[in-house]
Protein backbone atom coordinates (compact mmCIF):
# COMPACT_ATOMS: atom_id res chain seq x y z
CA UNK A 1 0.00 0.00 0.00
CA UNK A 2 1.67 3.39 -0.94
CA UNK A 3 1.55 6.08 1.71
CA UNK A 4 0.72 9.35 0.72
CA UNK A 5 3.15 12.09 0.22
CA UNK A 6 1.93 14.52 2.27
CA UNK A 7 1.98 12.18 5.31
CA UNK A 8 5.50 10.75 3.68
CA UNK A 9 6.88 14.84 3.69
CA UNK A 10 4.78 15.24 7.61
CA UNK A 11 6.90 12.25 9.03
CA UNK A 12 10.38 13.13 7.10
CA UNK A 13 9.20 17.15 8.82
CA UNK A 14 8.99 15.37 12.22
CA UNK A 15 12.09 13.48 12.18
CA UNK A 16 13.98 16.76 11.28
CA UNK A 17 13.01 18.76 14.00
CA UNK A 18 13.40 15.53 16.47
CA UNK A 19 17.40 15.66 15.04
CA UNK A 20 17.09 19.18 15.61
CA UNK A 21 15.86 19.19 19.28
CA UNK A 22 18.35 16.61 20.14
CA UNK A 23 21.64 18.65 18.23
CA UNK A 24 20.08 21.75 20.62
CA UNK A 25 19.93 19.74 23.54
CA UNK A 26 23.25 18.50 23.20
CA UNK A 27 25.08 21.64 22.26
CA UNK A 28 22.85 24.60 24.13
CA UNK A 29 25.33 24.58 27.04
CA UNK A 30 27.89 25.90 24.33
CA UNK A 31 25.77 27.99 22.23
CA UNK A 32 24.43 29.65 25.93
CA UNK A 33 28.06 30.36 26.87
CA UNK A 34 29.01 30.97 23.84
CA UNK A 35 26.56 33.21 22.57
CA UNK A 36 26.65 34.88 25.77
CA UNK A 37 30.95 35.68 25.23
CA UNK A 38 30.24 37.09 21.78
CA UNK A 39 27.63 39.21 23.41
CA UNK A 40 30.35 40.75 25.90
CA UNK A 41 33.02 40.94 23.31
CA UNK A 42 30.60 42.88 20.87
CA UNK A 43 29.38 45.31 23.44
CA UNK A 44 32.75 45.72 24.60
CA UNK A 45 34.30 46.62 21.57
CA UNK A 46 31.67 48.77 20.97
CA UNK A 47 32.20 50.58 24.06
CA UNK A 48 35.67 50.83 23.33
CA UNK A 49 35.28 52.41 19.65
CA UNK A 50 32.29 54.51 20.65
CA UNK A 51 34.66 56.97 22.69
CA UNK A 52 32.27 57.12 25.56
CA UNK A 53 34.88 55.68 27.43
CA UNK A 54 38.69 57.24 27.50
CA UNK A 55 40.86 54.43 26.06
CA UNK A 56 43.06 55.03 28.55
CA UNK A 57 41.11 53.61 31.01
CA UNK A 58 39.53 50.50 29.05
CA UNK A 59 41.00 48.73 25.73
CA UNK A 60 38.58 47.15 23.04
CA UNK A 61 39.38 43.15 22.08
CA UNK A 62 40.90 43.86 18.63
CA UNK A 63 43.38 46.18 21.21
CA UNK A 64 44.23 43.69 23.32
CA UNK A 65 44.60 40.73 20.32
CA UNK A 66 46.76 43.15 18.79
CA UNK A 67 48.59 43.97 21.98
CA UNK A 68 49.22 39.84 22.26
CA UNK A 69 50.14 39.91 18.36
CA UNK A 70 53.11 42.00 19.01
CA UNK A 71 54.46 40.60 22.58
CA UNK A 72 54.32 36.97 20.88
CA UNK A 73 57.17 38.37 18.74
CA UNK A 74 58.43 39.94 21.69
CA UNK A 75 61.79 37.79 23.35
CA UNK A 76 61.04 39.38 27.23
CA UNK A 77 57.34 38.48 26.70
CA UNK A 78 58.83 34.93 26.78
CA UNK A 79 61.39 35.44 29.63
CA UNK A 80 58.61 36.48 31.03
CA UNK A 81 56.21 33.50 30.42
CA UNK A 82 58.99 31.33 31.13
CA UNK A 83 59.55 32.93 35.08
CA UNK A 84 55.95 32.73 36.01
CA UNK A 85 55.41 29.05 34.70
CA UNK A 86 58.36 28.02 36.74
CA UNK A 87 56.85 30.32 39.93
CA UNK A 88 53.58 27.69 39.08
CA UNK A 89 55.17 24.82 38.76
CA UNK A 90 57.46 24.35 41.71
CA UNK A 91 55.36 26.34 43.88
CA UNK A 92 52.03 24.26 43.03
CA UNK A 93 54.26 20.75 42.52
CA UNK A 94 55.46 21.14 46.04
CA UNK A 95 51.98 22.14 47.44
CA UNK A 96 50.69 18.74 45.71
CA UNK A 97 53.86 16.42 46.83
CA UNK A 98 53.36 17.52 50.26
CA UNK A 99 49.45 18.82 51.04
CA UNK A 100 47.75 14.60 49.64
CA UNK A 101 50.09 12.37 51.70
CA UNK A 102 50.28 14.95 54.77
CA UNK A 103 46.19 15.47 54.66
CA UNK A 104 45.76 11.33 54.01
CA UNK A 105 47.95 10.52 57.13
CA UNK A 106 46.12 13.73 59.12
CA UNK A 107 42.84 12.33 58.46
CA UNK A 108 43.20 8.95 59.14
CA UNK A 109 45.78 9.89 62.64
CA UNK A 110 43.38 11.79 65.30
CA UNK A 111 46.80 12.28 67.04
CA UNK A 112 48.53 14.13 63.74
CA UNK A 113 45.48 16.34 63.64
CA UNK A 114 45.64 17.32 67.44
CA UNK A 115 49.13 18.18 66.76
CA UNK A 116 49.22 19.66 63.00
CA UNK A 117 45.65 20.96 63.03
CA UNK A 118 46.30 24.38 64.43
CA UNK A 119 49.05 25.24 62.51
CA UNK A 120 46.74 24.74 59.28
CA UNK A 121 43.94 26.48 60.77
CA UNK A 122 45.89 29.48 61.73
CA UNK A 123 47.89 29.33 58.16
CA UNK A 124 44.09 29.08 57.00
CA UNK A 125 43.04 32.21 58.63
CA UNK A 126 45.73 34.44 57.88
CA UNK A 127 46.02 36.17 54.35
CA UNK A 128 49.10 35.38 52.92
CA UNK A 129 49.44 38.51 51.03
CA UNK A 130 50.47 39.68 54.90
CA UNK A 131 53.22 37.25 54.58
CA UNK A 132 54.69 38.77 51.65
CA UNK A 133 57.22 41.34 53.40
CA UNK A 134 58.58 38.73 55.82
CA UNK A 135 59.05 36.12 52.63
CA UNK A 136 60.26 38.31 49.81
CA UNK A 137 61.81 41.27 51.23
CA UNK A 138 63.59 39.60 54.49
CA UNK A 139 63.50 35.84 53.97
CA UNK A 140 64.05 35.67 50.59
CA UNK A 141 65.37 38.53 48.82
CA UNK A 142 63.89 39.54 45.37
CA UNK A 143 63.80 36.32 43.22
CA UNK A 144 62.18 33.81 41.63
CA UNK A 145 61.96 31.21 45.05
CA UNK A 146 60.07 33.71 47.20
CA UNK A 147 57.44 33.43 44.68
CA UNK A 148 57.93 29.69 44.60
CA UNK A 149 57.04 29.82 48.34
CA UNK A 150 54.25 32.48 47.99
CA UNK A 151 52.38 30.03 45.73
CA UNK A 152 53.09 27.17 47.83
CA UNK A 153 52.07 28.75 51.00
CA UNK A 154 48.36 29.85 48.73
CA UNK A 155 48.24 26.08 47.23
CA UNK A 156 48.78 23.60 50.10
CA UNK A 157 46.23 24.42 52.51
CA UNK A 158 43.46 23.93 50.32
CA UNK A 159 44.64 20.74 49.21
CA UNK A 160 45.56 19.52 52.40
CA UNK A 161 41.90 20.59 54.04
CA UNK A 162 39.95 18.86 51.17
CA UNK A 163 42.57 15.56 51.58
CA UNK A 164 41.43 15.48 55.27
CA UNK A 165 38.23 16.12 54.76
CA UNK A 166 37.46 13.39 52.35
CA UNK A 167 39.15 10.58 54.48
CA UNK A 168 36.43 11.48 57.16
CA UNK A 169 33.75 11.21 55.11
CA UNK A 170 34.64 7.15 54.63
CA UNK A 171 31.23 5.57 55.40
CA UNK A 172 32.13 3.86 59.15
CA UNK A 173 30.08 0.53 58.20
CA UNK A 174 31.77 -0.35 55.15
CA UNK A 175 35.18 -0.20 57.49
CA UNK A 176 33.62 -2.34 59.82
CA UNK A 177 32.45 -5.22 56.94
CA UNK A 178 35.86 -4.96 55.54
CA UNK A 179 37.31 -5.96 59.01
CA UNK A 180 34.73 -7.99 59.65
CA UNK A 181 36.64 -10.12 56.66
CA UNK A 182 39.72 -9.63 58.28
CA UNK A 183 40.98 -6.87 55.47
CA UNK A 184 44.33 -5.69 56.02
CA UNK A 185 44.68 -1.65 56.56
CA UNK A 186 46.16 -1.36 53.24
CA UNK A 187 43.41 -3.28 51.83
CA UNK A 188 40.71 -0.32 53.25
CA UNK A 189 42.91 2.04 52.51
CA UNK A 190 42.78 1.52 48.74
CA UNK A 191 39.70 -0.03 48.56
CA UNK A 192 37.30 2.64 50.42
CA UNK A 193 39.00 5.22 52.16
CA UNK A 194 41.22 6.42 48.69
CA UNK A 195 38.24 6.09 46.05
CA UNK A 196 35.78 7.72 48.15
CA UNK A 197 38.54 10.80 48.95
CA UNK A 198 39.43 11.34 45.24
CA UNK A 199 36.91 13.75 44.77
CA UNK A 200 38.07 15.65 47.38
CA UNK A 201 41.57 15.30 46.56
CA UNK A 202 40.85 17.11 42.78
CA UNK A 203 38.10 19.97 44.14
CA UNK A 204 41.00 20.89 46.39
CA UNK A 205 43.75 20.89 43.38
CA UNK A 206 41.36 22.98 41.46
CA UNK A 207 41.05 25.81 44.21
CA UNK A 208 44.81 25.43 44.52
CA UNK A 209 45.50 25.71 41.81
CA UNK A 210 43.79 29.30 41.32
CA UNK A 211 45.24 30.37 45.08
CA UNK A 212 48.67 29.03 43.25
CA UNK A 213 48.05 31.39 40.35
CA UNK A 214 47.00 34.39 42.43
CA UNK A 215 50.20 33.89 44.36
CA UNK A 216 52.40 34.35 41.05
CA UNK A 217 50.82 37.41 40.01
CA UNK A 218 50.71 39.24 44.12
CA UNK A 219 54.21 37.76 44.27
CA UNK A 220 55.15 39.61 41.18
CA UNK A 221 53.27 42.36 41.75
CA UNK A 222 54.57 43.07 44.87
CA UNK A 223 58.44 43.08 44.03
CA UNK A 224 60.21 41.50 40.64
CA UNK A 225 62.18 42.24 37.52
CA UNK A 226 60.54 39.36 35.68
CA UNK A 227 57.26 37.57 34.83
CA UNK A 228 53.66 38.11 33.61
CA UNK A 229 53.04 39.88 36.54
CA UNK A 230 55.82 42.39 36.34
CA UNK A 231 54.25 42.98 32.98
CA UNK A 232 51.25 43.49 34.16
CA UNK A 233 52.31 45.71 36.31
CA UNK A 234 55.09 47.51 34.36
CA UNK A 235 51.96 48.31 31.80
CA UNK A 236 49.78 49.49 34.19
CA UNK A 237 52.54 52.13 35.49
CA UNK A 238 52.63 53.38 31.69
CA UNK A 239 48.64 53.75 31.00
CA UNK A 240 49.09 50.34 28.47
CA UNK A 241 45.45 49.06 29.33
CA UNK A 242 45.53 46.52 26.18
CA UNK A 243 48.46 44.63 27.85
CA UNK A 244 46.80 44.61 30.93
CA UNK A 245 43.82 43.02 29.55
CA UNK A 246 46.11 41.26 27.70
CA UNK A 247 48.08 39.74 30.93
CA UNK A 248 45.20 38.86 32.85
CA UNK A 249 43.72 37.59 29.68
CA UNK A 250 47.33 34.82 29.93
CA UNK A 251 46.15 33.72 33.25
CA UNK A 252 42.66 33.41 33.15
CA UNK A 253 43.79 30.72 29.80
CA UNK A 254 46.23 29.30 32.39
CA UNK A 255 43.46 28.61 34.81
CA UNK A 256 40.97 27.12 32.62
CA UNK A 257 43.64 24.82 30.93
CA UNK A 258 44.78 23.58 34.44
CA UNK A 259 41.36 23.13 35.88
CA UNK A 260 40.39 20.89 32.29
CA UNK A 261 43.40 18.83 32.70
CA UNK A 262 42.59 18.08 36.27
CA UNK A 263 38.83 17.15 34.68
CA UNK A 264 40.19 14.97 32.47
CA UNK A 265 42.15 13.21 35.14
CA UNK A 266 39.49 12.90 37.28
CA UNK A 267 37.30 11.63 34.85
CA UNK A 268 39.56 8.65 34.26
CA UNK A 269 39.91 8.02 38.56
CA UNK A 270 36.41 7.99 38.20
CA UNK A 271 36.65 4.01 35.91
CA UNK A 272 38.82 3.00 39.21
CA UNK A 273 36.09 3.74 41.61
CA UNK A 274 34.02 1.31 42.57
CA UNK A 275 30.00 1.40 41.80
CA UNK A 276 28.59 2.45 45.51
CA UNK A 277 25.56 0.63 44.36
Amino acid sequence: MAIPANLELAAHGERRRTSLARLHLEHECLAISGGTLVAVLLLWEVLGRSGLVDPLFISSPTQVAQAGWQLSHDRDFWNDVEVSATEFILGYGAALALAIPLGLAVGLSKRLQYTIGPFVDTLNAVPRVTLLPLIIIIWCGIGIWPKVVVVFLGAVIPILINTQSGVKTSEARFIRVARSFSASRVKIFSSIILPRTVPFIFTGLKYGAGRALLGVVVGELYASTAGLGHMIADAGNTFRTDVVFFGVLVFMATGLIVVALLDAVERRFEKWRPDPR
